[in-house]
């Protein structure tokens, strides 16, 4: 119980803070995209302060969730900060619910449930196959960077083009939950001198600011329901391949189990796109030209 509220914590503040955050990256100047001068421009805006401050809150929350607990068990919940982003929204634009929301949040919220219920994750021990852990992070790591390639090179339509940088983001955010599950294992066991002499807190810093560049460059282009939706369905589905693939976590692997598990993540995605689209999400400024292209004729 202590894992699942910490991890709901940190889907709040990585909600919440999400909001913040699009509101001021609508408002920096675009030859700065996919640019570290763009964090330049957005450091001056406290709102958008204010918004990192909330993820970095709950970053801390979700590490101290996933050191206590299992990341295919706190990666699904991390998902529901899509909720308390529309909850902020919603506030922001006075919309209801209507079916479309109240489809999403049950779609989300029972979905969830049903991989965490059929699935009962649980730790086990790490993979001794470093070949294996390599494979599937340079997997992970090397599809981020090529949708992000893709969506700055061939700028593409507004909504493909946030909904790349937003999958790889995504992607990258379940990487780094993966490190920091290590980096708490190595805390665990030799204190800070273990931590500080390990590859992963760097890399944890290091893929935390690539991730950063790409998610505010999905906020400054495009409107939060473009590219958020996209973040919060691939940075589980990222984080429950590492949590399986190298990190020793266990899904129960019975015909009935798989089959809930599966319905589970497809429920997950299905609300996380339903509450994404929804009229209550902030449409924000984005491009001029990709704004017309987005109103109805």
């Amino acid at each position: 119980m202590t894992v699942i509220l910490l991890a709901l914590g940190a889907a709040c503040c990585l909600g919440l803070g999400f909001v913040l955050q699009q509101a001021a990256a609508q408002q920096a100047p675009m030859k700065d995209y996919l640019s570290l001068r763009l964090l330049l421009d957005l450091v001056r805006m406290p709102q958008w302060v204010a918004g990192i401050g909330l993820m970095v809150v709950g970053m801390a929350l979700g590490a101290v969730a996933l050191g206590m607990g299992d990341i295919t068990l706190v990666e699904p919940l991390l998902a529901t900060n899509l909720l308390f982003a529309m909850a902020l929204s919603r506030r922001l634009t006075r919309q209801r619910l209507g079916r479309t929301g109240w489809g999403g949040l049950w779609l989300l919220a029972g979905g969830v449930t049903a991989f965490i219920v059929a699935g009962r994750p649980q730790g086990g021990s790490r993979s001794t196959d470093h070949l294996w852990q390599w494979l599937i992070m340079g997997l992970v790591l090397g599809t981020a960077l090529t949708l992000a390639a893709v969506a700055k090179r061939e700028r593409v339509h507004v909504s493909l083009e946030a909904a790349l940088l937003g999958v790889a983001a995504g992607l990258i955010y379940g990487l780094q939950d993966a490190l920091t599950r290590i980096s708490g294992e190595h805390f665990a066991q030799g204190s800070w001198s273990a931590l500080l002499s390990s590859w992963q807190p760097y890399a944890i810093v290091v893929l935390g600011v690539l991730a950063l560049v790409m998610v505010q460059s999905a906020f400054e282009s495009a409107p939060l329901r473009l590219s958020l939706p996209a973040l919060t369905a691939a940075q589980p589905l990222a984080g429950i391949l590492c949590g399986v693939g190298f990190l020793g976590d266990r899904l129960q692997v019975t015909a009935g189990a798989l089959a809930w598990e599966v319905a589970g993540i497809v429920a997950v995605v299905a609300g996380i796109v339903l509450i994404g689209t929804h009229p209550a999400m902030p449409p924000g400024a984005g491009r001029t030209e990709d704004v017309r292209e987005l109103q109805p004729h």
